[in-house]
């Protein structure tokens, strides 16, 4: 597989956890965005919380909601999105019959055999968690029965890039993502750093950072446009989500620019 197949990159960045948030709100507020921009809505939904439990109480969420009854909050979510039922005492508005396309997203087997189950698309986050990324995608494909929605799986993986001029330059940049996990491997959470050209670790936390990061294509175009393919080769994606964690927004403007040019060849 090469970047001149028919695989897509797509920035997407609707997405949601749907136990911090009843179905019906979620099926208005994708409603809503799916009649301002009709067909350009796409809705990815994630079991976990996505948060910590403090974060999680302000919500004033029961910590374990949404991870048993998943499945039930989900279908009452579909119910919410597709066509009026008969004798349907509450709709969504707007929403209802809106029929925003749904991914299930994760970062472990479980929603990729959910996925399967049901015969929707499935989304890995090996932006942040690599490890598991290719049983879960075999999961996925194995138990896949067709639906409604696909005839076939259909996969999209998280990505982080970070393309520069030179891989040199590429890694400098990059350290801003490192410093970011390193501070959560330390217990120490922060906005995002400028870049620096040496980061102090122990080995522990060298192959700590490796299990958030491994999957990280970072270098100059030749390296970018090798990485990329190798990666696809690999997995088989049908679509990357890519994710250009850097300090200075012209310099994730620009590695954006390096991906798109390397992938027209």
């Amino acid at each position: 597989m090469n970047l001149n197949s028919t695989v897509s990159v797509v920035a997407m960045d609707m997405g949601s956890m749907l136990p911090n948030h009843p179905p019906l709100v979620i099926a208005e507020q994708f409603g809503t965005l799916e009649t301002l921009y009709p067909a350009r809505i796409d809705l990815g939904l994630g079991r976990a919380p996505g948060s910590d439990g403090a974060t999680m109480a302000a919500l004033r969420r029961d910590p374990y909601a949404g991870v048993d009854d998943f499945p039930q909050r989900l279908e009452e979510l579909q119910g919410f999105l597709g066509d009026e039922r008969p004798g349907q005492r509450v709709r969504a508005v707007p929403g209802q019959g809106t029929h925003v396309p749904l991914w299930l997203l994760g970062s472990s087997g479980y929603s990729a055999q959910l996925a399967a189950r049901l015969g929707l698309p499935f989304a890995f986050a090996a932006q942040f968690a690599p490890g598991y990324l290719f049983e879960a995608l075999r999961l996925y494909r194995d138990n896949f029965q067709p639906s409604a929605v696909l005839e076939r799986p259909h996969a999209m993986v998280g990505l982080p890039v970070v393309a520069a001029e030179t891989d040199a330059h590429a890694d400098y940049l990059a350290s801003t993502m490192r410093q970011k996990f390193l501070g959560m491997i330390r217990g120490r959470r922060t906005s995002a750093k400028p870049p620096v050209e040496h980061l102090e670790m122990s080995p522990t936390e060298e192959a700590q950072l490796q299990q958030f990061l491994g999957a990280a294509i970072v270098g100059g175009p030749e390296t970018v446009q090798q990485g990329l393919e190798a990666f696809l080769e690999q997995t088989g994606a049908d679509e990357l989500m890519l994710n250009t964690d850097v300090y200075a927004l012209e310099d994730r403007l620009r590695s954006y620019e390096i991906v798109a040019d390397v992938w027209k060849g």
